[in-house]
């Protein structure tokens, strides 16, 4: 059988499938050119990242897909149910980039708080010229430790993400629809451990506390974080988007940017995407990054591995 990792696939991932007897093929199709190729090739398998959208059009034309795999957790490039109905498994990876997303969000956050993602653009233009400008222009800066991280979305990347933050001596407070508690196991380097109990509370309530606020929330219809809940929040907080572009009205938090009620923002996802508003690009207070939050060697290589594991299950089992 025949696999398309159409945006790429590790190289443990690849291994994995050749054992298990498959032909992996990595070549990128366009979009428009997808149907075709599955159906020109015989594949059974697409595998996708974010960029390739596998829609109704996509299933209805290839009849002989048995899988469609994401490398990845969130799944709203695939029409999940549809194809579903039409007897096509879909697997995602939901486990294996959430560390790699929450040290994005902290990536972020302490370029935020050191005003890194700023000072890197204007050293190299007056780091000679203006040093003690830039100096005293960088210099009030602020400790993680001590100050309390709004979590809104308490799941898999949300709960790896309190963990980091409890470890920098962060208080952890989370909001969640579907998520009542969480019991947080903070690991050492020495084999010791320690659990925290963290009960999500209303969203309204972590807007007033947190000092920090991270989103990690599914692709949805409307706005998490709008005019209304911006102006809810603590003057000069920081807000992380490594979720999902939509989740936050980018127009509305310009204006509090530029208004000093939000001190910085970092996103590594935008309403437009592959085509960001040049105001987001350009702006000063905000630390930019072009969708990478699962994009280590480490997280995919988890992928990789672990969808192997479910095609060659799936599979074995429908024979």
């Amino acid at each position: 059988m025949k696999v398309l990792a159409n945006d790429g696939i590790s190289k443990s991932g690849i291994e994995a499938l050749e054992k298990g007897g498959f032909e992996v093929i990595t070549t990128k199709v366009a979009q428009e050119q997808v149907a075709n190729f599955v159906n020109s090739n015989n594949v059974s398998v697409v595998l996708v990242r974010s960029a390739t959208k596998v829609r109704k059009d996509i299933i209805d034309a290839c009849p002989g897909l048995k899988i469609i795999g994401r490398g990845g957790v969130g799944m709203d490039n695939i029409d999940v149910d549809y194809a579903r109905s039409k007897g096509v498994h879909v697997i995602n990876t939901p486990a294996s980039s959430s560390e790699s997303v929450a040290e994005l969000v902290f990536a972020h956050l302490f370029s935020g708080v050191r005003f890194l993602h700023d000072s890197n653009r204007s050293m190299p233009l007056e780091g000679d010229s203006n040093f003690e400008g830039l100096k005293k222009a960088y210099a009030n800066g602020i400790e993680l430790r001590g100050k309390t991280l709004g979590i809104i979305g308490f799941g898999r990347i949300g709960q790896a993400t309190a963990k980091m933050a409890l470890g920098l001596g962060m208080k952890v407070i989370a909001a969640d629809k579907y998520v009542d508690n969480a019991t947080i196991k903070v690991d050492f380097y020495n084999g010791q451990f320690i659990n925290v109990e963290i009960i999500t509370e209303p969203i309204e309530d972590l807007f007033k506390h947190a000092d920090f606020i991270t989103l990690h929330v599914p692709a949805q219809d409307g706005y998490v974080i709008g005019t209304n809940e911006l102006v809810a929040m603590k003057d000069n907080v920081g807000i992380i988007n490594c979720s999902r572009g939509g989740v936050i009205d980018e127009v509305a938090l310009i204006n509090a940017l530029d208004s000093g009620k939000v001190l910085f923002a970092g996103l590594d996802v935008f309403e437009n995407e592959p085509t960001p508003e040049i105001k987001i690009l350009m702006h000063s207070k905000i630390s930019l990054t072009p969708h990478i939050g699962a994009a280590t060697l480490e997280a995919q290589d988890r992928i990789g591995t672990e969808l192997a594991e479910q095609i060659i299950s799936i599979l074995k089992s429908d024979k």
